[in-house]
């Protein structure tokens, strides 16, 4: 018999647990018939309400969910490194608590692992229900990746994955701090199929993301898989000292042409400001990447859990 390991990350879900789990058990009755095993691996990612609560009363009924709980919040990366970890299973995936992620879709993605591929992705076609202005930022930004990076970025693309063990070994192969699971189911390659689907809205709670939490997750994206950024802020800096040497030239020239001595204070202090705007922003650029590395050489655990609360 194989095993399929449902693993869902969760923070502050205590009201969508239930709902999920109702869900989740009702869309995968056809794991039977394929003589496939089912566990549901919640992790906790430092949760504040009841949400520890709720998996523990889902095990009490039923010994086949399980729980990890992290001491403190570690963010989403960790807690997806830490369930496919454990999940040590011939298949697994991915989804969130708020059933965004429609339960009813993994019958069809196994169909697509029975035709050879390794792993089954989805995309929304659409973010209705989003705000307007993260829904425009978050287009650039996969815009942006498609173009800085080599690895596949789809747009829209979610963490809801089926992977096969193979895929989740190669995955686990990858153990750097700084962690963009999108770009690193890019990178490691294998045979992907892509299932698009409309939006769905939370069935129940608030969202965890803020938009500033976005943009820095973007940000962490293009540090982790595209060195494009440091090219970029080289050749401006290759711009700019060609603009002073034909500058400093011109100014000679005018010089001994027409012995202008007036001097452009004003002109002076903004092509100063303006080029002083463009260190600190080349500047800030490389200092991405050395936090980066430096946050890798100091080794630290992707997480810690709370065993008193892990089953």
């Amino acid at each position: 018999m194989s095993e399929l390991t449902v693993i869902v990350p969760c923070k502050n879900e205590e009201e969508a647990i239930p709902l999920f789990y109702d869900e989740l058990i009702k869309q995968t009755a056809f794991l039977e018939k394929r003589n496939t095993s089912l566990k549901v691996l919640f992790i906790d990612d430092g949760s504040t309400d009841g949400t520890v609560a709720a998996v523990r009363a889902l095990n009490e009924k039923d010994e086949r969910v399980h729980l990890i709980s992290f001491s403190r919040n570690f963010g989403k990366e960790a807690a997806m490194y830490a369930g496919l970890k454990a999940a040590d299973s011939d298949y697994a995936v991915i989804m969130d608590a708020d059933l965004q992620d429609p339960p009813s879709l993994l019958e069809e993605m196994f169909t697509y692992l029975d035709e050879g591929y390794d792993s089954v992705a989805t995309r929304r076609v659409n973010r209705k229900g989003e705000p307007p202005i993260r829904s425009f930022f978050a287009r650039r930004f996969y815009k942006l990746m498609r173009k800085l990076s080599d690895t596949e970025i789809m747009d829209g693309a979610r963490d809801y994955r089926l992977m096969t063990k193979q895929f989740v070994d190669s995955v686990l192969s990858m153990t750097e701090y700084n962690r963009f699971t999108k770009g690193i189911f890019g990178w490691v390659g294998f045979k992907t199929k892509w299932i698009d689907f409309e939006n769905v809205d939370r069935s129940a709670g608030k969202t965890k993301w803020s938009f500033w939490g976005l943009v820095k997750y973007s940000l962490e994206g293009i540090t982790a898989f595209s060195t494009k950024p440091l090219v970029i802020s080289s050749l401006i800096g290759i711009f700019f000292c060609f603009l002073a040497f034909v500058m400093i030239i011109f100014i000679v020239v005018r010089r001994l042409v027409f012995g202008d001595p007036v001097a452009g204070w004003a002109s002076l202090i903004t092509v100063m400001i303006f080029l002083a705007g463009v260190q600190f922003f080349c500047t800030g650029i490389l200092g991405q990447y050395i936090a980066k590395a430096y946050l890798e050489v100091k080794n630290r655990p992707l997480y810690l859990t709370d065993e008193k609360n892990c089953f």
